[in-house]
């Protein structure tokens, strides 16, 4: 189902269109529950009104992570000049933010706003579509989502769970979180309660941490109580919003677990099928949309973060070092490794990711990573 580039424009002309000129459904709408089992209003035989509801891993109103579904629902109905109408529930509100996969599977929801990552348990191989420690960034990852075959890898797997998924952000590079213990040596991660997700978390359990798998809500609770010792979240601009510079000493990089992490919009797929045309391209547009935005907003934003935390808090910047990184790389391949050939399919994603990482990687030595360095160089 890849989104056609020319359809998506000219969706987005004629919506506006409508708009500028007017675009009464006119009298008053009759609600009526439609044939797909999402609530639709009426104004003639041809024209429906669908009121769907979109669920989401984050707080609503975290910046960016949070606030990006009601930009898109916004947009959506927008463009479908008020056909679509969708109304975002943050975590807990209507499931627990731990539950969205399940919920829009089984039509608590038409829509999801999620990560991949957190379904390891029921699909080995989701931490591909998401993030993979020592992985791509996240120019990378979209570049092989949309045109290195994994976008048909997921919608395939996700199939069978009567799912469809697609892009729906990506945070860029992230930190690798927020510490109330210094890090100068491997020893210093012995024992170290950390909330850590996914691969990264099996990883810093082999690097003997304690992973923590934990809402986002209960996380400075956890951190100012001492249950946690340390947090991965974001980067500056959530990790600002969210107060972890209140509860925590020292803020480390590089976020070797998360280098590039994609979420995802999941939409129910027996009622996404069951929607006009127009309609279906117009929410598969929507989620293009936002997972540019989203990426563009964090990158925008967090440079204004970081130097309020630094210069308005006082927040200690460290650099994790050189022999713990190299540690940690190498113990990410191990567990890479592993979950490749823990199955046929895992081991089908991990082949097509790791396929294009190679070749990308070859390529950004001559590129993105040489203009960084040569933008270091001194001038004299």
């Amino acid at each position: 189902m890849p989104i056609n580039l020319n359809k998506f424009l000219f969706i987005i002309f004629v919506s506006f269109t409508l708009v500028a000129c007017g675009g009464e459904n006119g009298g008053a709408f009759q609600s009526a529950v439609s044939a797909n089992g999402s609530t639709a209003s009426a104004t003639t035989a041809e024209q429906e009104v669908y009121e769907w509801k979109m669920i989401t891993s984050w707080p609503k109103n975290l910046p960016a992570l949070g606030t990006s579904p009601e930009y898109f629902a916004d947009i959506v109905e927008t463009m479908s000049n008020g056909r679509m109408k969708i109304r975002v529930y943050g975590a807990n509100e209507l499931v627990g933010g731990l539950e969205v996969f399940d919920a829009v599977s089984q039509g608590v929801a038409e829509i999801g706003h999620t990560g991949a990552y957190y379904w390891q348990g029921k699909i080995p191989g989701t931490p591909f579509f998401s993030s993979i420690p020592f992985g791509m960034t996240s120019y990378e990852q979209n570049a092989w989502l949309r045109f290195g075959g994994g976008n048909e890898l997921w919608r395939e797997i996700y199939a069978s769970f009567n799912l469809i998924p697609v892009r729906g952000g990506n945070s860029g590079t992230q930190m690798f979180g927020w510490f109330n213990k210094e890090i100068n040596s491997l020893s210093d991660l012995q024992g170290l309660k950390m909330r850590i997700p996914s691969l990264g978390g099996e990883v810093f359990r082999r690097a003997g941490g304690v992973p923590v798998t934990m809402q986002v809500s209960e996380v400075f609770t956890a951190l100012q109580t001492g249950a946690l010792d340390a947090t991965e979240f974001v980067s500056p601009y959530n990790d600002l919003a969210a107060g972890y510079h209140t509860v925590a000493d020292y803020y480390y990089y590089p976020g070797w677990h998360e280098p590039g992490s994609t979420l995802e919009t999941l939409f129910n797929k027996e009622r996404f099928e069951a929607l006009p045309e127009d309609l279906q391209e117009i929410l598969l547009a929507g989620a293009e949309v936002m997972n540019q935005a989203l990426l563009d907003e964090l990158m925008a934003k967090n440079n204004e973060a970081l130097r309020t935390l630094v210069e308005d808090h006082g927040v200690e910047m460290r650099r994790l070092p050189d022999d713990v990184l190299i540690e940690l790389r190498r113990l990410s391949g191990d567990v890479v490794q592993e979950l490749a050939a823990s199955d046929e399919t895992t081991r089908r994603i991990y082949e097509s990711w790791s396929s294009f990482r190679n070749g990308v990687m070859n390529y950004n030595s001559i590129a993105e990573e040489a203009l960084i360095e040569a933008r270091k160089l001194p001038l004299n």
